[in-house]
């Protein structure tokens, strides 16, 4: 069962979203808080795989709480749930360690797919988060930050780009695996590997920053060599 933990401070929307989890047979809600410094403490005792924060809430707002449970309890994947879908709150999500960012107005069963992605360790985004980070890499200043991103990938092999690359794509382990002709032991392997050179905490950054490289997968990498290369 994936374990979740539902942070709104509205009453009535915690008992909807937890309504729409429940129906599904793998998902528990196992708690709820209404406000983020309550997400924290009860997320850090354990017992909890998906915690869904609501960005604007009293005491602790969603963004600081997710930045604080990446020190109190990491192994917790944090989705963040909200009414507006400004871009900035994306991008601050995503930075700060976030699985995904979907909207309130978003389909039960999309709520559902979140969790179950954020709960195997995949990103996750709603089609209008995409559209804020396909902005924001095309806004003045992505071409900076693009050749930033190169750079940072100046230390990686062939076969950790193409892994990088599908990252990108959003891939899971086991679906890199499969376009790599790789086992799902061997491409978490990678991942790991990538994640310490690049010095990104999570995969959600690793992704962001292979979309700011223009990494695709096959063919000539940018600064590097083909997939026949090492």
């Amino acid at each position: 069962m994936i374990r979740v933990l539902v942070a709104d401070d509205e009453p009535l929307i915690r008992a909807g979203i937890r309504a729409i989890l429940t129906s599904a047979d793998d998902i528990d809600v196992v708690a709820e808080a209404g406000d983020g410094r309550e997400a924290v403490e009860k997320a850090r005792g354990g017992g909890v795989d998906v915690a869904l924060l609501d960005i604007q809430m009293p005491v602790m707002d969603g963004l600081t709480a997710l930045v604080e449970l990446g020190r109190a309890a990491p192994k917790v994947r944090a989705l963040i749930l909200t009414t507006f879908g400004e871009r900035d709150n994306v991008l601050r999500a995503l930075g700060h360690g976030g699985a995904g960012f979907l909207l309130k107005d978003s389909a039960p069963g999309e709520l559902i797919q979140a969790v179950r992605a954020a709960a195997a360790g995949n990103a996750y985004l709603s089609p209008a988060a995409t559209r804020h980070v396909a902005d924001a890499l095309s806004a003045p200043g992505a071409t900076t930050r693009g050749e930033a991103a190169r750079r940072r990938l100046d230390g990686l092999t062939t076969r950790e780009r193409e892994v990088l690359a599908l990252l990108g794509e959003g891939l899971s382990n086991a679906d890199a695996g499969r376009r790599l002709h790789m086992s799902e032991a061997t491409v978490k392997t990678y991942v790991s590997r990538i994640l310490t050179k690049l010095d990104c905490g999570n995969r959600v950054q690793a992704a962001l920053l292979a979309r700011d490289a223009g990494l695709q997968p096959g063919g000539l990498q940018p600064g590097g060599h083909g997939p026949g290369g090492h």
